[in-house]
């Protein structure tokens, strides 16, 4: 009891040291993590021109921008992408913005219009867009949010149109703003006169060139500080981001010869058909060569990976490494196995007929609703669906110049409307299975009927041409893949590395493992493609990750087999360092210092004298202009040209240090441009040459001036 009494009473002073402590405990993992005290929340992707864009707005555009680009695109593809147009809506807007540029109503419907004025959904009997039609698609949107409607045979909801509409309204408030940019920029009289002048002024000199090459490289040293000092005085050409070097091994899980013949015995038991399996259990296998149920033989019982197709094919169809000997069979053999294209196939000749190679037909389509690519226009059922094409079917029976009338009328296939609904001569196989079948199976003059994914199509058959030999396959095809133990094997050699890296030299152990270190430099936060191995953006993660320590070895599983990496250097965000910089730096220092060279051992004031004593010749170049700085013989030199203008007529220059070498020159010969009586031409081209500037380096200059902050990598969206 006496203890609890001195508790009750010491109360408030326990109360303060529980605080206290658990302050401490906040502060100490703020400091632990120091971007909770600097950085901005982990809600907000990036900060540009003083915008917030979240986590939430930009993942939703991913996932939308995934959907459009289609599973091909890599995540970090997608993401990069919106990326970009993030970046550029928020630094247009900021111009939007200052100057109070906006798209109103009058323009926002001229835009829509532009863009729907081909969609066959907005327009009347007339073929012109009604815009009633398009008011009342978005009402029906509205009304039905948010559940999808069809818009171009696509679903849509309406918040997608709302996205649609902001898109078309983003697109015309850019050309608004880059057309006020263009529309302030004019080529005046003056700077006509002096384009004309660069162009038509001519100069013909005398030169001699004392080429840098003429000084051997290893008469010059750069010296690591003469870098050091050039990054210094050249800062801005030389930031940098942060990056990660790694070097890494493969090991590549490949079936082994043993693997193979695992495969290829299992395709013999298909060909040969067999009585008792592998156990010595009764298994009857049928021989594929009598085998009557193709489909549930290749596709069920031999699990093939190539499936059946119940079609004729031509010789240019077949497997290429095989093509000769699978056209020469009789019906019922069966040729394999063959190696193709990573896998091992037997193919067994079904049938053989002769088929035309190329056909000519016109057609109706009557979609029905539910159809593919049908319109929300489309309300009949297919049965009624079929009526209308029977119907129409019966009337062309009897009257076929009705053909085109009734194409114009009910086919839906816009692609064939303004051919009288023509497919002109064209391969088989180029249709979908029941329309191919209707065109090549039958003969020139048919007209029928064909039901497909799309609809009813009343087709006419108006010509076939070509025909030769046809075969129809079947093939079992089993890939070509490790097996189970020879997985494990490569995983142990994988594992066995990883740790023998981590005890001793990694380039060591991988020449004792005869395998190739690789190494891969300069990776940048949000790269994800590794020469070599391609998409791995987990390794990327891994070298940047903050306890990533220089020397770290980690396994990573790629498609067919492993990585094993190890963090090489940590490069900090800011100047390129010394090493980096040497193969860009050092050539312009070696210039600069061979030109010292050069200066100090001439002395003579004359051409003559100067090839002379360099034992070169005095060369002549005749017509140079400003506007092209090349002299013939010497190469670009734009600095040298720039000098020639600005002398007399046989005076002669002092040394000129030019991009190939330094050289002397004397004017010959001044041709002024021909004076015109207006140059106006010539200022229409200089304004023609600004407005197309604008396009290719106006958003450019504005992102650059733009403040962005990136957090993508602090975010962990990348």
């Amino acid at each position: 009891m006496a203890v609890l009494n001195k508790i009750r009473q010491r109360s408030l002073f326990l109360i303060l040291i529980i605080a206290m402590a658990l302050f401490a405990f906040v502060l100490a993992d703020l400091f632990k993590n120091s971007d909770a005290l600097t950085s901005k929340s982990q809600n907000i992707v990036a900060t540009i021109n003083g915008k917030d864009i979240t986590r939430e707005d930009f993942l939703q555009k991913v996932e939308r921008a995934q959907s459009q680009m289609g599973p091909t695109a890599t995540n970090t593809q997608v993401m990069n992408r919106v990326w970009d147009q993030e970046v550029r809506l928020a630094v247009l807007e900021t111009q939007y913005e200052a100057l109070g540029v906006s798209v109103e109503k009058d323009q926002m419907r001229d835009l829509l219009k532009n863009a729907l004025t081909t969609s066959p959904e907005f327009l009347n009997e007339a073929g012109l867009f009604d815009e009633n039609k398009l008011n009342e698609f978005i009402a029906n949107l509205k009304e039905i949010s948010p559940n999808p409607g069809f818009f171009s045979g696509q679903r849509i909801t309406y918040s997608d149109w709302i996205n649609f509409e902001k898109s078309i309204a983003a697109n015309g408030l850019q050309q608004n703003y880059f057309n006020m940019v263009k529309a302030g920029l004019t080529g005046t009289l003056a700077e006509g006169e002096l384009e004309h002048k660069l162009e038509g002024d001519k100069v013909d000199i005398k030169f001699v060139q004392v080429p840098y090459a003429s000084i051997s490289d290893s008469i010059v040293k750069v010296s690591k500080s003469d870098i050091e000092n050039y990054i210094k005085d050249n800062k801005k050409q030389f930031e940098v981001e942060a990056t990660r070097d790694f070097r890494f091994v493969e090991f590549k899980e490949v079936a082994s010869p043993e693997d193979e013949k695992a495969i290829k015995k299992e395709l013999n038991s298909y060909v040969n058909g067999r009585l008792v399996d592998e156990r010595g259990a009764k298994d009857t296998l049928v021989a594929f060569s009598k085998v009557t149920k193709h489909d549930e033989y290749v596709n069920l019982i031999a699990a093939s990976e190539v499936k059946f197709n119940d079609r004729f094919v031509f010789k240019s169809s077949l497997p290429a490494i095989a093509a000769d000997t699978i056209y020469k069979l009789n019906v019922g053999d069966v040729y394999g196995p063959y190696k193709d294209n990573g896998l091992y196939k037997v193919t067994k000749v079904v049938a053989v007929k002769q088929v035309p190679d190329s056909a000519k037909v016109r057609h109706i389509l009557i979609p029905f609703k539910g159809a593919q690519s049908a319109g929300p226009d489309v309300v009949k059922d297919e049965a009624g669906a079929k009526n209308t094409a029977d119907s129409l079917l019966s009337i062309l029976k009897s009257n076929r110049s009705k053909f085109p009338e009734f194409v114009t009328k009910f086919s839906s296939d816009q692609g064939s409307v303004e051919k009288e609904g023509r497919y002109d001569w064209h391969p088989y196989n180029t249709m979908v299975p029941e329309f191919n079948d209707f065109e090549f199976e039958g003969k020139t003059g048919d007209l029928g009927v064909v039901k497909t994914a799309f609809g009813f199509h009343i087709i006419e058959v108006e010509g076939q041409k070509d025909k030769k030999k046809a075969v129809k396959v079947a093939t079992i095809a089993k890939k070509i893949e490790p097996s189970e133990a020879t997985g494990d094997k490569t995983f142990r050699e994988a594992s066995n590395f990883e740790i023998n890296a981590g005890k001793g030299d990694f380039e060591a152990v991988s020449k004792e493992a005869n395998l190739t270190s690789r190494p891969v430099n300069g990776v940048k936060a949000l790269d994800e493609n590794i020469p070599g191995i391609g998409n791995q953006r987990p390794i990327v993660r891994w070298a940047f990750e903050e306890d990533a320590e220089i020397g770290d070895i980690k396994r990573f599983n790629i498609p067919g087999g492993y990585v094993i990496a190890q963090l090489v250097a940590k490069h900090k965000e800011g100047l390129m360092s010394v090493k980096d910089a040497t193969a860009r730096v050092s050539p312009k220092l070696m210039k600069e210092k061979k030109a010292k060279l050069i200066r100090e051992r001439v002395s003579v004031s004359t051409l003559e004298d100067l090839a002379a004593a360099e034992k070169s010749t005095v060369k002549t170049a005749n017509g140079v202009a400003m506007k092209n700085p090349t002299i013939s013989g010497a190469g670009r030199e734009p600095l040298v040209v720039g000098a020639a203008f600005g002398l007399k007529t046989g005076e002669t220059s002092k040394l000129i240090d030019g991009a190939n070498g330094v050289y002397m020159i004397r004017v010959e010969k001044v041709t002024p441009a021909v004076k015109l009586d207006n140059y106006q031409a010539a200022a229409n081209r200089v304004e023609q040459q600004k407005s197309s500037a604008v396009n290719s380096k106006l958003f450019n200059a504005l992102k650059e001036a733009a403040e962005i902050e990136d957090n993508r990598v602090k975010t962990q969206i990348q």
